[in-house]
């Protein structure tokens, strides 16, 4: 695998578009003028994590004696409940965060933006080909780049949509995440199940 379909598999795992509504919802809770500087913020540990696990994801699995399964089943079960709280919405949005409280690391940076999927995937690459870390890191940086342009513009998107499209989106955005959530718990229990057969 080349630089580009590196970083264009890891940028449609990433799913900026989809994360969008996400992103603005949760946004919506807080300060105007604190808006980017919170966003640019999780955006950077997002990356700081990713880049971690690039390095030494399997290190840390090891050392922790998880799974990748873990991992997947995991983050299947946040992001369902995130999902439901999308469909049904409830004070506070789909984190449960009150009003003008900031998230911190969870759930913007992880698992929406360094979610499982990346993760694995990013462990997957190191382990395919280890001599090949500049790539795989010039892949990442530039899949991360583009996915934080987009969420960094999350206003024009939101103008254009308007209020009731936004919470449309959402709300759609919140099936389609249930049906991703449930398959990657499915990936894993499947995973599991074939590895200790």
């Amino acid at each position: 695998m080349d630089i580009f379909s590196a970083a264009v598999m890891l940028f449609l795992i990433m799913d900026p578009l989809g994360n969008l509504p996400i992103f603005a919802s949760i946004l919506r809770h807080i300060e105007p003028k604190k808006r980017r500087r919170v966003l640019i913020r999780e955006l950077l540990f997002a990356l700081a994590i990713m880049l971690l696990f690039l390095f030494a994801g399997e290190v840390i699995l090891n050392f922790l004696s998880l799974r990748q399964e873990s991992v997947s089943i995991a983050g299947g079960i946040i992001l369902f409940l995130i999902a439901i709280r999308m469909i049904f919405p409830q004070p506070g949005g789909v984190v449960g965060l009150a009003a003008g409280e900031e998230p911190f690391i969870v759930p913007m940076a992880i698992p929406l933006m360094a979610g499982p999927s990346v993760l694995a995937a990013l462990i997957l690459l190191a382990h395919s080909d280890s001599t090949r870390m500049m790539d795989w890191t010039i892949a990442l940086v530039a899949a991360w780049g583009v996915s934080a342009v987009i969420l960094l513009f999350y206003k024009v998107f939101t103008r254009m949509l308007g209020e009731k499209g936004l919470t449309a989106v959402e709300r759609l955005m919140g099936m389609v995440l249930v049906m991703i959530s449930v398959q990657m718990f499915l990936d894993g229990v499947s995973s599991y199940l074939k590895t200790t057969a």
